[in-house]
């Protein structure tokens, strides 16, 4: 069995755990194997043994890594994970099945402007600057009601939020308000956890965990 294979399935049995230890009505999330910067021969494992769920970062990157494989392979999910600039949408609507990063008005009017050129509507996440740092991308929790009205105005699909939380602080607290900010919205899509924290964040209701370096190893 490849290593890869055997890191997912090591995962997922942690999560089973997990919820099983919660006793709470979780649904499973899904594990979105962040295959950034990593071939695709170290990703055709995964592909092969049936996992559905790919994050990248960059929309060149995986437009080269991905635009045959997807092809051919029709039930992969392709996520960007990674900040998108207007000036690639157009590309990355054509890719990606996925966005966890929608950050700005600007953006939201340039996807909705070409999903209707492509006839095609992305699954789309808000992504929340919850530390408010002023390095990260994001929109402020205080704007978001108003931003998401003007998304739905757009009739994008916003399924749900997402957020990265400052790496040199415990997550749990931003995970906990995270989930308070779905509820209030109603949202039933949460994108939040990573290789270090994803059990912390089913704890509080993730739906999509954005999982890299403990399937592939650590980026060189």
């Amino acid at each position: 069995m490849h290593e890869t294979i055997q890191n997912i399935i090591n995962i997922q049995n942690s999560i089973k755990s997990k919820i099983s230890n919660l006793n709470q009505n979780i649904t499973i999330p899904k594990i979105v194997a962040v295959s950034k910067t990593f071939e695709l021969d170290q990703i055709l494992p995964l592909i092969n043994y049936g996992h559905i769920d790919y994050g990248e970062n960059k929309v060149q990157e995986a437009i080269n890594k991905w635009a045959d494989i997807k092809h051919k392979s029709k039930f992969i999910k392709l996520h960007l994970i990674g900040k998108l600039q207007t000036n690639k949408v157009k590309p990355a609507l054509k890719l990606f099945d996925f966005i966890h990063s929608l950050d700005n008005e600007k953006l939201a009017k340039k996807i909705s402007d070409e999903q209707i050129k492509q006839n095609i509507k992305p699954k789309i996440f808000i992504q929340i600057n919850i530390g408010n740092e002023k390095q990260k991308s994001g929109i402020d929790k205080d704007n978001l009601k108003e931003f998401y009205n003007y998304c739905k105005s757009l009739r994008l699909d916003v399924i749900g939020t997402m957020c990265i939380p400052p790496i040199e602080e415990n997550s749990v607290k931003y995970f906990k308000e995270m989930n308070s900010i779905n509820q209030e919205l109603k949202f039933s899509e949460l994108s939040m956890g990573m290789s270090d924290d994803y059990l912390n964040a089913i704890e509080y209701h993730s739906t999509y965990l954005r999982i890299g370096s403990s399937i592939f190893g650590k980026r060189l």
